[in-house]
């Protein structure tokens, strides 16, 4: 009997155990790389709107106005490659908004409720200055100025203001020309103040007594009144030398084009058009002219430290003399000279 001889072919796929052979090192390198790839996506995507939205506040001030408004003055780091910048402000009510570049050059800007799109040209910082009416409310004679801030700030209160309650305690504490200078800490922070009436040093002085009293106090208290008056003097030019002169170089940039002051009216001419001017009004008219025939509301409110509100009653009531023009420019009133003084019909 001869044996017949069977092909047997073997599979390659199968092991001595039976058992199906599957080749792993694609699946290994897939497993490998996916938590890479998906790791870099997500460091990109993280990444751009860090950068997009990179800012740094450098300083903060507030300085706080009678008539309830508050002036905002901030250095702000951004990104120099952005074309432009997304600044939030304090609240919707804002006026005299004005943004400056490193090289001090006036910035445009669009403003929309309580947010701020700033060109940024290329600048790396930029110092944006604003009034609110937002942050300081009233309840009988108590002002309530409520704020909460991303960042350390100083405060600057009202003149002849009695702090009656505080929500948080200051770093620092000082009183600069009759003004209480805080130093305050990120976060919200609610301060209770009212207004006092600084107290005349004449009216001070007691009625005389047809008997002869025994000692004369009406020398002391008249001298010790002009020397009271003698420091509020001084006080207000010093604070006038500190206050920044940001308006100033604004002017610099804006008002370039502006004509020479002499083609403006003389103050001289504008008093003898209207010899019942107030001397307020005539300090007024000779710091226009004297700085080239045009400035800014804002400006004269620094040079004059006059709330806002008054500031503008005094400029109107100068436009209806006929002795001024208001015009609008980069979001502020100018305020200008007339070239010609003419009698109103």
């Amino acid at each position: 009997m001869n044996p017949q001889i069977v092909l047997f072919h073997r599979k390659e796929s199968l092991v001595e155990d039976g058992m199906l052979f599957v080749r792993t090192e694609d699946i290994l390198n897939t497993m490998i790389k996916t938590p890479l790839i998906l790791a870099s996506l997500v460091i990109v995507a993280i990444g751009m709107p860090i950068q997009a939205s990179f800012s740094s506040t450098r300083s903060l001030e507030l300085t706080m106005y009678s008539d309830g408004s508050t002036h905002v003055s901030t250095q702000i780091d951004i990104d120099s490659l952005s074309p432009d910048f997304q600044f939030e402000l304090f609240g919707p009510s804002v006026d005299n908004f004005v943004a400056v570049g490193e090289d001090g050059y006036l910035l445009s800007a669009e403003i929309i409720e309580n947010t701020a799109s700033i060109d940024t040209f290329g600048s790396a910082n930029i110092t944006v200055n604003y009034d609110i009416h937002d942050l300081i409310s009233k309840e009988g004679r108590v002002w309530t100025f409520s704020f909460d801030s991303p960042s350390d700030y100083t405060l600057l209160m009202p003149s002849n203001s009695i702090i009656v309650g505080m929500s948080s305690i200051p770093k620092n504490m000082e009183v600069l020309d009759e003004q209480t200078k805080l130093e305050l800490s990120n976060g919200e922070t609610e301060i209770n103040y009212v207004l006092g009436t600084p107290q005349n040093p004449i009216d001070s002085i007691p009625p005389t007594d047809p008997t002869p009293p025994s000692e004369d106090y009406t020398i002391p208290i008249i001298f010790g009144g002009l020397i009271a008056a003698g420091i509020a003097g001084a006080s207000i030019i010093i604070k006038k030398t500190k206050l920044k002169s940001l308006s100033s170089t604004i002017q610099t940039e804006v008002l370039s084009e502006k004509p020479n002051e002499e083609q403006f009216v003389d103050p001289q001419a504008v008093f003898d058009f209207r010899p019942d001017m107030r001397e307020d009004d005539r300090k007024i008219v000779k710091f226009i002219y004297e700085n080239g025939g045009q400035v800014f509301e804002s400006e004269l409110r620094k040079k004059f430290l006059q709330p806002r509100t008054t500031m503008w009653r005094a400029v109107k009531r100068l436009e209806r003399l006929g002795v001024i023009e208001i015009n609008k420019k980069d979001m502020q009133n100018l305020v200008s000279l007339k070239k010609d003084l003419e009698e109103e019909e």
